[in-house]
């Protein structure tokens, strides 16, 4: 069918700079990937992280590699309140003004000014895809999510990214797939 993407549901996890990566980890130390993700060169991490906020500590957060050049904390709604941070809703990089948080590794810990945030619903598309479907980078879409279980959800403000270096999907949090009782990799019809 046309304009369709492939919804994946992308769970709390922690982008790291180099230099918190081995404040956390140790010195010279280097991420060991677990599997790799849709989005090419992407990967989940072995290892693992807990964050806390001044209400409570999420342990055994998930790190996504390879590393970046500042560290991101990307957290549900559900989850930032239930820490008592605030994560503004950003497309991912757009870290000023935004959350705080403190992460703990086997080696250390960090205190981070800015990073914590809800990721912005979006869709990664190659300049192919895009092209196909009509779509630009920036534009903002619509995706209508089917179910069958009487939660039919229609997402507004969903960010299209274009880059060469992209595969084709639509990323949602937890609490976005809760909502519209999704099943992983449903597909999605974009409506412009």
């Amino acid at each position: 069918m046309e304009n369709q993407v492939v919804v994946e549901i992308s769970a709390r996890h922690i982008h790291l700079s180099q230099e918190d990566l081995e404040t956390l980890f140790g010195k010279g130390y280097e991420l060991t990937v677990k599997k790799m993700l849709s989005q090419p060169g992407q990967f989940a991490c072995e290892e693992r992280v807990t964050v806390v906020g001044p209400k409570r500590e999420l342990a055994g957060v998930s790190i996504l590699g390879p590393v970046r050049s500042a560290t991101q904390v990307e957290l549900s709604l559900t989850d930032a309140r239930s820490i008592g941070v605030s994560a503004p809703v950003r497309e991912s990089g757009d870290i000023e003004n935004s959350g705080s948080c403190k992460l703990i590794g086997p080696k250390g810990e960090i205190e981070i000014e800015k990073g914590v945030i809800a990721a912005k619903r979006h869709i990664h598309a190659t300049p192919e895809d895009a092209e196909k479907m009509g779509l630009t980078d920036k534009q903002i879409v619509s995706v209508e999510i089917p179910t069958s279980n009487g939660r039919n959800l229609t997402f507004g403000d969903v960010v299209v990214r274009v880059s060469p270096s992209y595969a084709l999907a639509m990323h949602i949090d937890t609490d976005e797939a809760n909502a519209a009782g999704m099943a992983p990799n449903t597909m999605g019809t974009i409506i412009k």
